[in-house]
């Protein structure tokens, strides 16, 4: 059986925890797994299943004698250590958004492109979309591939995990000040955040549009299909975790709400959860924690006829983040690694 050793870079953060989680969990095989971080954070200890893990700081670390990175810090520090990381040996799958548009390193969600990780070694850098990015083309790629995806107009509503712990932390306290009688405080949003909507995620760009916005049309065009017309409006939502996704998608042909839902039933991380009668449909309180992209309230667009609309709700955390680096290197280990 192959046996790699792996590290985690971003160890301490929730993206990171996430990783060495689902590493355990789904038992990846691991000869050894090194945690690391920055200095501030070195001789701290993580859990790797029932194990401690000791950080160690990631700028002394030599990765010669490393099979595979996982690395979930910010872009700046993907910059400066992945490049060295992938000239010792190591291949690196980073979840920052420094190498998305590198057209030399695959950016990959494996139920959708899998097959450009063979070209991985380029750099030996690999790179794992946005969270609102992975979530929808897990949804519309068996859609795309039975009617033909010709434009997507997506309206995100993101969960504050996205932005980091201090941003769960200030939406909690918001909201116990605010219960409290008292005036709460931001620091992280622009705006209060706690019962409250901010359509901003990150900064605007010169035509008015965020970068998170920018984003979701640049790596579906990498990742999907580069001919399909995306406009995207993201908005950041008092929910702790999980996204949600409104999707209208037209098509070249017509397609029925029973076709998509048969299609998406079979689709590989795709769970239907899509009654309306019933009341049956997927929200962040019920999806979080699970691995799977949950598509809902299929309906036929009324003002089109080859439109439908969408619901789709992921766990940003998960498959958004840590869960999609996993099964990259799931997919590497099975095809492309030859290690005893």
């Amino acid at each position: 059986m192959t046996r790699l050793k792996v590290a985690v870079v971003g160890a301490t953060g929730a993206v990171g925890k996430e990783i060495l989680n689902i590493l355990a969990a789904r038992k990846f095989p691991a000869s050894e797994v090194v945690a690391l971080a920055s200095a501030r954070s070195a001789n701290g200890v993580v859990m790797y299943g029932g194990e401690r893990l000791a950080i160690r700081d990631l700028a002394l670390y030599d990765f010669k004698g490393t099979d595979i990175c996982l690395s979930a810090p910010g872009a700046s520090v993907s910059k400066e250590f992945a490049p060295r990381a992938a000239a010792a040996g190591c291949v690196v799958i980073d979840k920052s958004s420094q190498f998305r548009m590198d057209p030399e390193v695959p950016l990959v969600v494996p139920e959708v492109n899998a097959r450009d990780l063979a070209w991985h070694s380029k750099r030996n850098i690999i790179s794992s979309p946005n969270c609102t990015t992975i979530q929808m083309v897990v949804a519309l790629k068996p859609l795309h591939d039975l009617g033909t995806i010709k434009r997507i107009v997506i309206s995100s509503y993101q969960a504050v995990s996205g932005a980091g712990k201090e941003a769960m932390v200030e939406l909690d306290q918001q909201t116990r000040a605010i219960a409290a009688e008292a005036a709460p405080r931001h620091e992280v949003f622009a705006k209060q955040i706690a019962f409250n909507l901010i359509p901003q995620i990150e900064e605007f760009a010169d035509d008015d549009y965020t970068k998170e916005e920018l984003k979701l049309t640049c790596e579906t065009h990498r990742i999907l299909d580069p001919s399909i017309r995306v406009s995207a409006t993201c908005v950041r939502v008092p929910v702790f975790n999980c996204h949600g996704e409104s999707i209208n998608v037209e098509f070249e042909r017509p397609v029925s709400p029973e076709e998509a839902r048969q299609v998406l039933r079979n689709a590989p991380g795709v769970c239907v959860v899509d009654d309306p009668a019933a009341e049956a449909f997927a929200t962040p309180l019920e999806c979080s924690g699970r691995d799977e992209v949950f598509v809902s309230r299929i309906r036929k667009d009324r003002s089109s006829p080859h439109g439908l609309n969408l619901w789709v709700v992921s766990d940003n955390l998960r498959k958004g983040a840590a869960l999609n680096a996993v099964q990259i290197a799931e997919v590497l280990v099975r095809d492309y690694m030859k290690k005893s």
